[in-house]
């Protein structure tokens, strides 16, 4: 069990980029993970950057570490429905990968009105939209209501903003074949209703979350980047759900919801990027914990020794990259 005291020892160990010189010429950097490319697989680093409405805000302690450990417990979790990425984990913030034909198109998968980002379904129907991704909403919904059904409400993937998109455009616009998204639609469903199923198990709700699918060697879609995380999920506490939207109250989140409103609360915008105190980045890795252990039913067990993590991590990748 990670303790506060623990989690603070860290707040000078976190890893904000994990670019080696000697390997540079292979290094990839993305939104969360940094990555070098091979010829058949890929290096996945998953850092502890923190990022918010489209700006990196600083790190989160061992964040890197629940991420690709929870990512790993899902895609075990999920094999059976799909193929998934994973060839090994060396470390707890690296993932050896099958190099993937990664889909122009993030599939994210909703099953409640809610959200305060610019995409977030919540944020349209409140100023008036009724038509989302090729949804039409029903009046009267309000903040927090549970749809009938999941609904998908695809984006494009962009390296500075995703953009919303309907299944006509992605068809019409050739991003992915009918018959091949046909398949995605497929399982992304099967994984939300999953993630569900075991989120229930654990006291949880699963709300809302996304996933990145590309095609292997073989043509087959498998899962890529990672699945039902903080980074991409939205878990609220069902014990107190009801009760809590019946009041007109927000429910009680396990991901980054609550950091979006702090950051909302010191005027976020593309002038003003407030900075993270010790104390709020202690708070997020505590959430971050706490998710892993809810969802998996098991201890946070971190890597805390002497060594620094970008040391360790180039120690640990070095057999990949020589």
């Amino acid at each position: 069990m990670v303790t506060r005291q623990q989690i603070q020892s860290q707040l000078d160990n976190c890893l904000l980029e994990a670019k080696f010189p000697q390997w540079e010429s292979r290094y990839k950097r993305g939104k969360v993970r940094d990555m070098y490319l091979l010829k058949d697989h890929r290096v996945l680093i998953t850092t502890d950057r923190q990022s918010a409405f489209d700006h990196v805000l600083g790190t989160i302690p061992l964040k890197g570490q629940v991420l690709n450990r929870i990512a790993q417990y899902w895609f075990e979790q999920t094999q059976d429905i799909a193929p998934n990425q994973i060839i090994s984990v060396p470390d707890a913030n690296v993932t050896v990968a099958r190099e993937l034909d990664i889909l122009p198109v993030e599939v994210v998968v909703r099953k409640y009105m809610t959200g305060s980002s610019d995409t977030a379904i919540w944020t349209h129907y409140n100023s008036g939209v009724r038509h989302y991704c090729g949804h039409t909403l029903p009046d009267g919904m309000v903040k927090n209501q549970p749809f009938d059904e999941a609904i998908i409400t695809p984006t494009t993937k962009d390296e500075v903003h995703d953009e919303l998109i309907s299944r006509d455009e992605i068809i019409a616009q050739g991003l992915v074949p009918e018959d091949t998204w046909n398949q995605v639609e497929e399982i992304a469903f099967a994984l939300f209703a999953r993630g569900e199923e075991l989120a229930a198990k654990q006291g949880l709700i699963l709300v809302d979350t996304k996933y990145e699918m590309g095609l292997d060697a073989d043509g087959r879609i498998t899962l890529a980047d990672e699945i039902h995380t903080p980074d991409s999920s939205r878990f609220w506490i069902s014990d107190t759900y009801a009760e809590r939207h019946a009041r007109g109250e927000e429910p009680e989140s396990l991901d980054k919801e609550f950091l979006r409103l702090w950051l909302r609360d010191k005027g976020i915008s593309d002038d003003n990027i407030p900075e993270l105190d010790d104390e709020i980045r202690v708070q997020v890795a505590e959430r971050y914990i706490d998710l892993f252990q809810r969802v998996t039913g098991t201890d946070f067990d971190a890597e805390l020794g002497a060594t620094p993590v970008l040391q360790r991590i180039e120690e640990r990748i070095a057999e990949y990259l020589n």
